[in-house]
Protein backbone atom coordinates (compact mmCIF):
# COMPACT_ATOMS: atom_id res chain seq x y z
CA UNK A 1 0.00 0.00 0.00
CA UNK A 2 2.83 2.61 1.04
CA UNK A 3 5.06 1.38 -1.72
CA UNK A 4 2.02 1.92 -4.30
CA UNK A 5 1.62 5.22 -2.74
CA UNK A 6 5.10 6.39 -3.14
CA UNK A 7 5.01 5.45 -6.95
CA UNK A 8 2.20 7.70 -7.37
CA UNK A 9 4.01 10.55 -5.59
CA UNK A 10 6.84 9.75 -8.08
CA UNK A 11 4.59 9.80 -10.90
CA UNK A 12 3.37 12.49 -10.30
CA UNK A 13 6.54 14.90 -9.04
CA UNK A 14 8.14 13.85 -12.70
CA UNK A 15 4.71 14.70 -14.56
CA UNK A 16 4.91 18.14 -12.99
CA UNK A 17 9.01 18.23 -13.00
CA UNK A 18 8.23 17.62 -17.18
CA UNK A 19 6.06 20.09 -17.15
CA UNK A 20 7.90 22.80 -15.74
CA UNK A 21 10.75 21.81 -17.93
CA UNK A 22 8.61 22.61 -21.49
CA UNK A 23 7.40 26.01 -19.67
CA UNK A 24 10.88 27.04 -19.34
CA UNK A 25 12.50 25.57 -22.51
CA UNK A 26 9.60 27.85 -24.62
CA UNK A 27 10.24 30.81 -22.34
CA UNK A 28 14.28 30.35 -22.94
CA UNK A 29 13.21 30.26 -26.79
CA UNK A 30 11.15 33.07 -26.67
CA UNK A 31 14.34 35.17 -24.81
CA UNK A 32 16.59 33.95 -27.62
CA UNK A 33 14.57 36.44 -30.09
CA UNK A 34 14.90 39.14 -28.07
CA UNK A 35 12.26 38.96 -25.94
CA UNK A 36 12.08 39.50 -22.17
CA UNK A 37 10.08 37.14 -20.17
CA UNK A 38 10.02 36.74 -16.55
CA UNK A 39 10.77 32.13 -16.64
CA UNK A 40 7.04 31.48 -17.40
CA UNK A 41 5.30 31.11 -21.03
CA UNK A 42 3.73 34.32 -21.74
CA UNK A 43 1.59 33.48 -25.04
CA UNK A 44 0.95 36.76 -25.97
CA UNK A 45 4.40 37.27 -26.85
CA UNK A 46 5.90 37.18 -30.26
CA UNK A 47 7.93 34.66 -31.79
CA UNK A 48 9.71 36.92 -34.54
CA UNK A 49 6.63 38.14 -36.53
CA UNK A 50 4.53 35.39 -35.53
CA UNK A 51 1.92 34.98 -32.60
CA UNK A 52 -0.76 33.44 -31.60
CA UNK A 53 -2.57 35.56 -33.42
CA UNK A 54 -1.08 34.97 -36.76
CA UNK A 55 -3.54 33.77 -39.55
CA UNK A 56 -1.99 29.72 -39.56
CA UNK A 57 -3.39 26.81 -41.83
CA UNK A 58 -4.09 23.66 -40.23
CA UNK A 59 -4.78 20.53 -42.58
CA UNK A 60 -6.75 17.85 -41.77
CA UNK A 61 -8.29 14.42 -42.60
CA UNK A 62 -8.08 11.18 -42.79
CA UNK A 63 -4.90 9.27 -43.49
CA UNK A 64 -4.87 8.48 -47.61
CA UNK A 65 -7.51 11.18 -47.86
CA UNK A 66 -5.11 13.65 -50.16
CA UNK A 67 -3.81 15.56 -46.84
CA UNK A 68 -0.12 15.39 -48.49
CA UNK A 69 -1.42 16.29 -51.80
CA UNK A 70 -3.14 19.74 -51.09
CA UNK A 71 0.17 20.24 -48.39
CA UNK A 72 2.14 19.64 -51.51
CA UNK A 73 0.41 21.97 -53.87
CA UNK A 74 0.18 24.91 -50.81
CA UNK A 75 3.37 24.27 -50.43
CA UNK A 76 4.08 25.23 -54.02
CA UNK A 77 3.13 28.74 -53.42
CA UNK A 78 5.85 31.24 -52.91
CA UNK A 79 3.71 32.75 -50.00
CA UNK A 80 2.88 29.46 -47.46
CA UNK A 81 5.47 27.60 -46.09
CA UNK A 82 4.30 24.10 -44.35
CA UNK A 83 5.33 22.64 -40.87
CA UNK A 84 4.17 19.53 -38.59
CA UNK A 85 3.62 19.21 -35.02
CA UNK A 86 2.44 15.62 -33.38
CA UNK A 87 0.50 15.66 -30.04
CA UNK A 88 -0.32 12.76 -27.82
CA UNK A 89 -3.34 12.20 -25.75
CA UNK A 90 -2.49 10.14 -23.57
CA UNK A 91 0.77 12.76 -21.93
CA UNK A 92 -2.76 14.75 -22.02
CA UNK A 93 -4.36 12.85 -19.70
CA UNK A 94 -1.23 11.98 -17.87
CA UNK A 95 -0.53 15.64 -16.93
CA UNK A 96 -3.84 16.38 -15.48
CA UNK A 97 -4.68 13.52 -13.31
CA UNK A 98 -1.12 15.24 -11.94
CA UNK A 99 -2.93 18.45 -11.03
CA UNK A 100 -1.71 20.96 -13.95
CA UNK A 101 -4.25 23.17 -14.87
CA UNK A 102 -6.37 23.32 -18.27
CA UNK A 103 -4.64 27.68 -18.76
CA UNK A 104 -1.08 26.07 -18.52
CA UNK A 105 -1.44 23.28 -20.50
CA UNK A 106 -2.64 25.85 -22.96
CA UNK A 107 -0.23 28.31 -22.64
CA UNK A 108 3.02 25.32 -22.90
CA UNK A 109 0.98 24.00 -26.41
CA UNK A 110 0.81 27.60 -27.92
CA UNK A 111 4.15 28.48 -27.16
CA UNK A 112 5.44 24.83 -28.13
CA UNK A 113 3.36 25.11 -31.67
CA UNK A 114 4.42 28.39 -32.65
CA UNK A 115 8.20 27.53 -31.94
CA UNK A 116 8.06 24.43 -33.84
CA UNK A 117 6.12 26.04 -37.00
CA UNK A 118 8.07 28.92 -37.01
CA UNK A 119 11.19 27.38 -36.57
CA UNK A 120 10.83 24.72 -38.96
CA UNK A 121 12.16 26.53 -42.42
CA UNK A 122 12.48 29.66 -44.09
CA UNK A 123 10.18 32.69 -43.27
CA UNK A 124 7.19 33.00 -45.20
CA UNK A 125 4.08 35.35 -45.03
CA UNK A 126 1.77 32.19 -44.25
CA UNK A 127 2.98 29.21 -41.82
CA UNK A 128 0.82 26.08 -42.86
CA UNK A 129 0.57 22.70 -40.49
CA UNK A 130 -0.22 19.51 -42.15
CA UNK A 131 -1.54 16.37 -39.46
CA UNK A 132 -4.08 14.18 -40.23
CA UNK A 133 -5.89 13.82 -36.82
CA UNK A 134 -5.52 17.86 -36.55
CA UNK A 135 -9.31 18.43 -37.58
CA UNK A 136 -10.05 15.82 -34.73
CA UNK A 137 -9.34 18.74 -32.44
CA UNK A 138 -10.07 21.64 -34.81
CA UNK A 139 -12.29 23.67 -32.15
CA UNK A 140 -9.47 23.56 -29.33
CA UNK A 141 -6.63 24.68 -32.43
CA UNK A 142 -9.23 27.64 -32.63
CA UNK A 143 -9.31 28.72 -29.64
CA UNK A 144 -6.04 28.93 -29.24
CA UNK A 145 -5.33 30.26 -32.40
CA UNK A 146 -8.72 32.76 -33.49
CA UNK A 147 -7.17 33.91 -36.81
CA UNK A 148 -5.93 30.52 -37.91
CA UNK A 149 -8.17 28.83 -41.06
CA UNK A 150 -8.99 24.86 -41.44
CA UNK A 151 -8.85 22.74 -44.15
CA UNK A 152 -10.93 19.13 -44.14
CA UNK A 153 -9.86 16.53 -47.08
CA UNK A 154 -12.75 14.75 -47.56
CA UNK A 155 -12.30 11.14 -49.59
CA UNK A 156 -14.56 8.92 -50.71
CA UNK A 157 -14.29 6.36 -47.89
CA UNK A 158 -13.95 3.18 -49.66
CA UNK A 159 -10.88 4.42 -51.66
CA UNK A 160 -9.78 5.67 -48.06
CA UNK A 161 -9.72 2.43 -46.72
CA UNK A 162 -8.81 0.82 -50.07
CA UNK A 163 -5.59 2.58 -49.96
CA UNK A 164 -5.21 1.92 -46.02
CA UNK A 165 -4.77 -1.99 -46.48
CA UNK A 166 -3.48 -2.42 -50.02
CA UNK A 167 -1.12 0.36 -48.52
CA UNK A 168 -0.61 -1.06 -45.04
CA UNK A 169 -0.76 2.15 -43.44
CA UNK A 170 -0.71 1.34 -39.58
CA UNK A 171 -3.89 3.51 -37.92
CA UNK A 172 -4.35 2.75 -34.43
CA UNK A 173 -7.34 0.31 -34.07
CA UNK A 174 -7.58 -0.48 -37.82
CA UNK A 175 -7.55 -3.83 -39.03
CA UNK A 176 -6.10 -4.60 -42.57
CA UNK A 177 -8.00 -8.61 -42.55
CA UNK A 178 -11.85 -6.62 -42.02
CA UNK A 179 -12.41 -3.73 -44.63
CA UNK A 180 -15.90 -3.64 -43.09
CA UNK A 181 -14.67 -2.87 -39.72
CA UNK A 182 -12.08 -0.54 -41.28
CA UNK A 183 -15.16 1.29 -43.11
CA UNK A 184 -17.29 2.22 -39.89
CA UNK A 185 -14.10 3.09 -37.80
CA UNK A 186 -13.92 5.47 -41.21
CA UNK A 187 -17.17 6.93 -40.95
CA UNK A 188 -16.79 7.19 -37.34
CA UNK A 189 -13.58 9.52 -37.74
CA UNK A 190 -14.63 11.41 -40.39
CA UNK A 191 -17.81 12.10 -38.41
CA UNK A 192 -15.77 13.46 -35.74
CA UNK A 193 -13.85 15.68 -37.83
CA UNK A 194 -17.10 17.01 -39.87
CA UNK A 195 -18.59 18.35 -36.66
CA UNK A 196 -15.43 19.70 -35.61
CA UNK A 197 -15.68 21.85 -39.00
CA UNK A 198 -19.05 22.61 -38.32
CA UNK A 199 -18.86 23.36 -35.10
CA UNK A 200 -15.58 26.37 -36.11
CA UNK A 201 -17.61 27.56 -38.57
CA UNK A 202 -17.40 28.05 -42.91
CA UNK A 203 -15.44 31.38 -42.11
CA UNK A 204 -12.39 29.12 -40.57
CA UNK A 205 -13.15 25.65 -42.19
CA UNK A 206 -13.31 24.64 -45.49
CA UNK A 207 -14.18 21.14 -46.73
CA UNK A 208 -12.15 20.09 -49.84
CA UNK A 209 -13.00 17.11 -51.90
CA UNK A 210 -9.74 15.03 -52.71
CA UNK A 211 -11.80 13.92 -56.00
CA UNK A 212 -12.51 17.53 -57.30
CA UNK A 213 -9.22 18.86 -56.39
CA UNK A 214 -7.70 15.82 -58.63
CA UNK A 215 -9.99 16.22 -61.42
CA UNK A 216 -10.21 19.82 -61.05
CA UNK A 217 -7.08 21.30 -59.62
CA UNK A 218 -7.35 24.91 -61.01
CA UNK A 219 -11.04 25.30 -59.50
CA UNK A 220 -10.75 24.05 -56.39
CA UNK A 221 -7.18 25.56 -55.54
CA UNK A 222 -8.81 28.87 -56.54
CA UNK A 223 -11.24 28.38 -54.41
CA UNK A 224 -8.92 27.05 -51.54
CA UNK A 225 -6.68 30.29 -52.04
CA UNK A 226 -9.54 32.86 -51.74
CA UNK A 227 -10.92 31.21 -48.58
CA UNK A 228 -7.57 31.46 -47.23
CA UNK A 229 -7.14 35.10 -48.25
CA UNK A 230 -3.81 34.65 -50.14
CA UNK A 231 -3.55 35.41 -53.97
CA UNK A 232 -3.40 33.20 -56.85
CA UNK A 233 -0.39 32.19 -58.22
CA UNK A 234 0.71 29.56 -60.93
CA UNK A 235 3.05 27.19 -59.22
CA UNK A 236 0.09 25.68 -57.72
CA UNK A 237 -0.47 23.95 -60.32
CA UNK A 238 2.84 22.35 -60.70
CA UNK A 239 3.57 21.75 -57.26
CA UNK A 240 5.22 18.16 -58.97
CA UNK A 241 8.28 20.70 -59.59
CA UNK A 242 8.07 20.88 -55.65
CA UNK A 243 8.34 17.09 -55.14
CA UNK A 244 11.67 16.78 -53.20
CA UNK A 245 11.72 19.40 -50.40
CA UNK A 246 10.34 17.07 -47.56
CA UNK A 247 7.25 15.91 -49.83
CA UNK A 248 6.46 12.51 -51.87
CA UNK A 249 2.93 11.67 -53.09
CA UNK A 250 2.10 8.46 -53.66
CA UNK A 251 1.17 7.02 -57.66
CA UNK A 252 -1.85 6.71 -58.83
CA UNK A 253 -2.75 3.55 -60.11
CA UNK A 254 -4.86 3.46 -62.98
CA UNK A 255 -6.06 0.13 -62.55
CA UNK A 256 -7.82 0.22 -59.44
CA UNK A 257 -10.83 0.61 -61.26
CA UNK A 258 -12.01 3.21 -59.04
CA UNK A 259 -15.88 4.55 -59.43
CA UNK A 260 -16.44 7.16 -61.86
CA UNK A 261 -16.01 11.22 -59.99
CA UNK A 262 -16.28 12.96 -63.33
CA UNK A 263 -14.30 14.12 -66.32
CA UNK A 264 -10.82 15.60 -65.42
CA UNK A 265 -9.33 19.04 -66.42
CA UNK A 266 -7.89 19.42 -69.79
CA UNK A 267 -4.39 20.87 -67.61
CA UNK A 268 -5.09 17.16 -65.62
CA UNK A 269 -4.81 15.03 -68.96
CA UNK A 270 -2.11 16.54 -70.13
CA UNK A 271 0.18 16.65 -66.84
CA UNK A 272 -1.29 12.58 -67.20
CA UNK A 273 0.11 12.44 -70.73
CA UNK A 274 3.06 14.10 -70.14
CA UNK A 275 3.75 11.10 -67.49
CA UNK A 276 3.06 8.48 -69.73
CA UNK A 277 5.32 10.42 -72.30
CA UNK A 278 8.10 10.45 -70.55
CA UNK A 279 7.97 7.32 -68.16
CA UNK A 280 11.13 6.17 -67.74
CA UNK A 281 12.26 10.28 -65.99
CA UNK A 282 9.34 10.09 -63.50
CA UNK A 283 10.27 6.61 -62.60
CA UNK A 284 13.93 8.03 -61.86
CA UNK A 285 12.76 10.78 -59.78
CA UNK A 286 10.20 8.27 -57.83
CA UNK A 287 12.99 6.23 -57.19
CA UNK A 288 14.98 8.92 -56.17
CA UNK A 289 12.40 9.98 -53.87
CA UNK A 290 12.41 6.19 -52.48
CA UNK A 291 15.78 6.62 -51.39
CA UNK A 292 16.12 9.90 -49.41
CA UNK A 293 16.72 9.41 -46.08
CA UNK A 294 13.81 11.52 -43.99
CA UNK A 295 14.43 15.13 -42.65
CA UNK A 296 11.12 15.57 -40.86
CA UNK A 297 11.01 15.01 -37.15
CA UNK A 298 8.52 13.76 -35.14
CA UNK A 299 7.85 16.27 -32.35
CA UNK A 300 5.26 15.87 -29.89
CA UNK A 301 2.81 17.87 -28.12
CA UNK A 302 0.20 17.26 -26.38
CA UNK A 303 -3.59 17.90 -26.64
CA UNK A 304 -6.85 16.87 -25.62
CA UNK A 305 -9.22 15.26 -28.56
Amino acid sequence: MIRGRARTVLLVVILIGSVLYLLITASALFTAVGEVTSGVILPRRKLGNISLYSPLIFIGGMPRSGTTLIRAMLDAHPSIRWAQWKKSEKEWNRLKEAGVNDQVLDDAITSFILQVIAGHGEPAERLCNKDPFTMKSAEYLAHLFPNSKFLLMIRDGRATVHSIISRKVTISGFDHNDPRDCLVRWNRIIGVMYEQCKMIGKKLCLMVYYEQLVLHPEEQMRRILNFLDISWHDSVLHHENHIGKGISLSKYDPNANPPKYGEPDPIVLRNTNEVHANIEAWEKKAKEMVNVEPTEKNLIVVKPV
